[in-house]
């Protein structure tokens, strides 16, 4: 099911399966900032990723002395979520463990995400909740996949990517869409990286160590894009995917995809979050439509 929420800048559509925002439009023009799930390039628009980020070694975890096995970025994107606020400027979703999610996920949990309009902005929040006596470990993530161009007449080469104050980024490699020890070093123009296909050849930008707290996606013609506030988020994936320049997904990670010497072990997993019994985590993003 779909659901919709509006102000005076914006109109935007999130579909209840996986909680995913499918839709951002800017109401003065009809400009469609997120992309349309092309089913023949990608066949998503802004994924959740819940209960791991990437891909697992082996596709398996291990805890409990069980093995358990896990699609690439979890199960949440392709579940379908209860609306459980629906109101003039929020819309919240929620997500709880079944029989299903237990048989490959073996603890409990309440995962909610809202939308939040504000003005220009869109506040989009996190909140994982461990109904169990035992300890949650889990990693949580956005996927959000931007037009890039945004109109007809532009080009991807036409677009940049701005991160204040930076004058380089250091970007671990992937192999075989796990971590690499190996990592490159990307010198920034002027604080600005400007797209083109070559970048994302050998699949996403990943950075660790909270790089990205905020940056800008803009067209160097028209000056229209996105700005992303993800303060405290520790891991980002930059990607698209390769042979296509029609979109640019920003994504900040509270997680990361296995190294290819994982242990396995889901409680030594690289980034893993602990949400002790009864407790909560909370994170927050948001996004500027310019």
């Amino acid at each position: 099911m779909q659901y919709s929420l509006s102000n005076q800048q914006l109109e935007l559509k999130v579909n209840s399966l996986g909680a995913e925002l499918c839709s951002v439009k800017a109401k003065a023009d009809q400009l469609e900032y997120i992309w349309q799930a092309d089913p023949g390039l990608w066949a998503r628009h802004a994924p959740n990723l819940f209960p791991v980020v990437g891909k697992l070694r082996k596709g398996q975890f291990s805890y409990g002395g069980n093995q358990y096995a896990l699609p690439q970025h979890g199960f949440a994107r392709d579940l379908e979520f209860i609306c459980i606020e629906e109101t003039t400027d929020r819309l919240s979703f929620e997500l709880t463990a079944n029989e299903e999610t237990l048989c490959i996920y073996p603890f409990h949990f309440s995962l909610q995400i809202s939308y939040f309009l504000e003005g220009d902005t869109l506040n989009i929040s996190y909140s994982v909740f461990n109904p169990d006596h035992k300890i949650l470990y889990m990693s949580l993530g956005a996927h959000p996949a931007f037009n890039v161009p945004l109109q007809a007449h532009e080009t991807f080469e036409d677009y940049e990517l701005q991160f204040n104050g930076m004058n380089a980024l250091t970007v671990n490699k992937l192999h075989d869409g796990l971590i690499a020890d190996e990592t490159k070093v990307l010198h920034l123009s002027d604080h600005k990286l400007h797209l083109n296909a070559s970048l994302f050849e050998k699949d996403a930008l990943v950075l660790k160590h909270a790089q990205v707290r905020e940056l800008r996606l803009s067209s160097t013609r028209s000056g229209r894009g996105v700005e992303m506030s993800c303060e405290d988020w520790p891991f980002f994936g930059i990607w698209t995917k390769p042979g296509t320049s029609q979109f640019l997904c920003l994504e900040p990670w509270y997680g990361i995809a296995d190294s290819d010497h994982a242990s396995g072990a889901l409680e030594e997993k690289e980034g893993i979050i602990t949400v002790p019994s009864e407790q909560y985590f909370r994170c927050v993003y948001r996004l500027k439509f310019l």
